[in-house]
């Protein structure tokens, strides 16, 4: 299906995002390097329904900022949303995000609740809620640590050592743990990568050094504002991977959901299951939507 992709003036940066189909406007809001290209097969699955709207996030892709790289809050980000529903919705959306991006999610509906309909919160990496919350803390500060002496590989290797994750396709950077793909990028055709494929590829190892350095000290201490969130109208999803069990962000998604008096619901695939399990998932999210 076809889409249209434009820009929107933030304060501090310049979001690209794009938009396909028709229907009621549901947001997709993408974590780690990925950007609005990552959510392609899963956006074409639902442009039928809904109105999909995608884009990258400040900082990242397409997205430049306006002044020198600082320091990522969630709250920034989801003001960023916020802004860019205010420009192509009429009134309240549908939200979805993966990893950082469902935290984004979260403070969007926090702060903004008018503005959400109801969201899916796949796998936030909250790990200030996990009981072994001050053991990342320490992580997070080995991260800074690394970034600050030795540059992003280094980083690199201290959070994906302690995130331990990968799935299918693990390579032992522990990208996925925000969102990050791992080989061929999954929801995308197998096969010889195309032009676009490939500058696809060159964003997202340019986006790493963004992610690791400015990103993961931010979004990795970032705890949500609970009581905010409880006693919003926004009917929220919390979501984990049927395959991600143990693994921190599905750790840290079913303690989100107990905070909030709930229960996380399963979906299909691992951390990355929007992208590897697409069909399957972009049902699960019609049927979330189509109810509220």
């Amino acid at each position: 299906m076809e889409k249209t992709m434009t820009t929107l003036d933030v304060p501090g940066a310049t979001l690209h995002y794009e938009v396909r189909g028709s229907g009621p406007v549901l947001l997709l809001i993408c974590g780690g390097i990925y950007d609005a290209a990552g959510y392609a097969g899963l956006a074409g699955l639902l442009a039928d329904r809904y109105t999909v709207v995608t884009y990258d996030r400040r900082g990242n892709s397409r997205s430049p900022l306006s002044g020198p790289p600082e320091p990522q809050r969630a709250e920034v980000h989801a003001d960023d949303a916020s802004r860019l529903l205010a420009e192509v919705a009429a009134g309240p959306a549908f939200v979805f995000g993966n990893s950082s991006g469902a935290q984004i999610a979260l403070e969007l509906a926090a702060r903004h609740p008018e503005q959400v309909r109801a969201l899916v919160a796949h796998e936030p990496p909250l790990l200030g809620l996990l009981p072994d919350a001050a053991h990342w803390e320490t992580v997070i500060a080995d991260v800074e640590r690394a970034y600050r002496d030795g540059g992003v590989g280094p980083a690199m290797g201290v959070f994906g050592a302690a995130m331990g994750m990968g799935g299918d396709s693990d390579d032992g950077s522990g990208a996925e743990a925000q969102g990050e793909p791992q080989g061929e990028p999954q929801g995308e055709p197998q096969g010889e990568p195309d032009p676009e494929m490939l500058e696809m590829f060159a964003r997202f190892e340019k986006n790493t050094g963004f992610f690791i350095g400015y990103e993961v000290p931010g979004f990795g201490r970032q705890v949500p504002d609970v009581e905010a969130l409880r006693g919003s109208s926004v009917r929220i999803v919390v979501a984990a991977g049927e395959r991600s069990a143990g693994e921190p962000p599905h750790r840290a998604a079913l303690a989100l959901a107990d905070r909030l008096g709930t229960s996380a619901e399963v979906y299909p695939g691992d951390h990355g299951g929007f992208g590897a399990e697409a069909e399957a998932f972009a049902a699960r999210l019609d049927a979330v939507f189509a109810k509220a």
